[in-house]
């Protein structure tokens, strides 16, 4: 992998995807963020805080729309309430499209919507109130956008963990078109994460020889 590249999915805007054949699924998905001025120990700058749900697997709010009844922000909107409580986004939101990898005919649609940080907690405490919580929904969970000294603390360790379908390239494709990461910097994230689960790999088969 490059040093300097993040990988991407295919890209498509939204109008081709409404264009799509009825051979396609939707899935709609938000990042929720807010711009966060504290600082780990004190000298370790937070930059923002971005919530992600956790189900077995990281990935963002959301879920499947069924296009013959709902349109994008009506189907996801559904899927939110169930999971997050009262949050409406809106078109306005949309930030991208990306068809997905593998046999099933997917173009996933991620939102983003910047927050007070204030408001991000109060979503944070409506989730634990909704329907879905505890079942489905496990919680949620923020997103560590820093490295620590041994440069895999933080950022590289959350992005070694395991990630549902297309969220990892949509979590690092949002960081990178939004400002919120330098593009060398999430490439080095990746690197280190992809070392840490490679050297895991390895001792895990040399234990079991």
């Amino acid at each position: 992998m490059s040093a300097s590249r993040v990988p991407e999915l295919k890209q498509i805007s939204r109008g081709e995807a409404m264009r799509l054949g009825p051979g396609w699924s939707h899935s709609c998905h938000a990042m929720l963020y807010a711009a966060n001025p504290g600082q780990l120990f004190g000298r370790i700058p937070m930059r923002f805080s971005v919530l992600m749900r956790f189900d077995g697997l990281l990935g963002f709010p959301g879920g499947f729309v069924d296009r013959r009844y709902w349109s994008l922000e009506d189907g996801l909107n559904r899927v939110l309430g169930l999971g997050l409580g009262y949050l409406r986004l809106t078109e306005a939101d949309y930030l991208s499209s990306h068809l997905t990898e593998g046999p099933h005919r997917v173009v996933a649609h991620l939102y983003a919507r910047q927050l007070t940080l204030e408001e991000l907690h109060a979503v944070e405490i409506s989730a634990v109130h909704s329907r879905d919580h505890g079942l489905e929904v496990l919680g949620l969970v923020r997103v560590p956008l820093y490295t620590q000294k041994d440069r895999v603390g933080g950022f590289p360790n959350f992005l070694s963990n395991a990630f549902i379908s297309t969220a990892k390239h949509q979590l690092l494709f949002a960081l990178k078109v939004l400002n919120m990461m330098p593009e060398d910097k999430l490439a080095e994230a990746l690197a280190a994460a992809t070392e840490k689960q490679k050297k895991a790999l390895e001792q895990q088969q040399t234990a079991s020889s």
